[in-house]
């Protein structure tokens, strides 16, 4: 078996699974559109981005698969495989771990992947060193506005002071075994409640719509009037559709966004592979400094009567 990058040679093949294609990155697929439609293969030019696609085999039998990464980020997301049709395929596992050691080399210390708990994916994943770590739900908000009772919209644009706010939220809410995934964030960006700083949501936006990912603190009131007013009140909306990613620790959410009328997608699997990053340049360290002096301990015989 053979794996290489994706090349221009290959666009017969990209153009005959198009259609056939597993997501696995759900906020870009909300918000970019297809992986393999006109707007994904123009992504490869962005260099922002670290974006990275690879064939198994080629010709009839080929396999497909993208992992994506941003700099400055700890971890890469696993962006899409091909066809969806042949996920049993028992080549996949080397695809995908292909895929991930191509994020290794960019650093990042982890790999995601956002799946459908009925997909039939998961066998190859879980093969490739994946495993589930959280769960989430995609909820349309885009009909939920406003409510009469809350005139005061409280929102604003996230500045870099508020950046200590937006990151007590994360430890607050977040829990620690997930800490080392699922980061703090180190650079703003989305909205936040000016009320009590209680409220904090993220924003991935593109061209086909907006997906909203929240940190709102369980102590917080009127919760279902917050989320209302933050949906109706996004800038530059235009006629995109808005989406609110709700992850398992939060799952007391939901029912709110049920009384609002939201939509819920499909449950899904969070998964990550963790990365080991090895040092090529290591030297030889004292375990104690040569200014420290360490007292030999004594231990004495103790009688028993065994």
């Amino acid at each position: 078996m053979t794996i290489r990058p994706l090349d221009l040679l290959d666009i017969p093949i990209i153009s005959r699974y198009r259609n056939d294609v597993l997501t696995l990155d759900s906020a870009r697929a909300l918000t970019r559109g297809h992986p393999l439609g006109a707007m994904g293969l123009l992504a490869y030019i962005n260099p922002a981005r670290h974006l990275y696609a690879a064939i198994a085999n080629g010709g009839d039998s080929a396999l497909l698969g993208g992992v994506i990464h941003s700099r400055g980020e700890s971890f890469a997301k696993l962006l899409y495989l091909a066809p969806s049709s042949r996920l049993a395929d028992r080549q996949l596992p080397s695809l995908i771990e292909h895929l991930a050691s191509q994020a290794g080399e960019w650093n990042a210390f982890h790999v995601t992947a956002e799946v459908d708990e009925t997909s039939d994916v998961f066998p190859a994943l879980r093969m490739a060193g994946f495993s589930v770590y959280a769960w989430q739900r995609l909820w349309d908000v885009s009909g939920v506005g406003k409510t009469e009772s809350n005139h005061d919209v409280g929102w604003r644009r996230a500045q870099s002071f508020d950046l200590p706010a937006a990151q007590s939220l994360h430890y607050q809410i977040v829990p620690p075994l997930l800490h080392p995934v699922e980061q703090a964030p180190h650079r703003i960006r989305g909205f936040i409640h000016s009320e009590n700083m209680k409220c904090y949501a993220s924003v991935t936006s593109g061209m086909y719509g907006i997906v909203l990912t929240p940190l709102i603190h369980p102590d917080e009131n009127n919760v279902s009037d917050k989320i209302g007013a933050l949906v109706s009140s996004l800038p530059d909306r235009g006629g995109r559709r808005v989406y609110l990613n709700v992850r398992s620790y939060q799952t007391w959410l939901e029912p709110v966004l049920e009384d609002l009328g939201a939509k819920a997608s499909p449950r899904q699997a969070v998964m990550v592979k963790h990365l080991v990053r090895l040092i090529q340049e290591g030297q030889q360290v004292r375990a104690v400094p040569a200014s420290v002096n360490v007292q030999p301990s004594r231990i004495s015989r103790m009688d028993t009567d065994e």
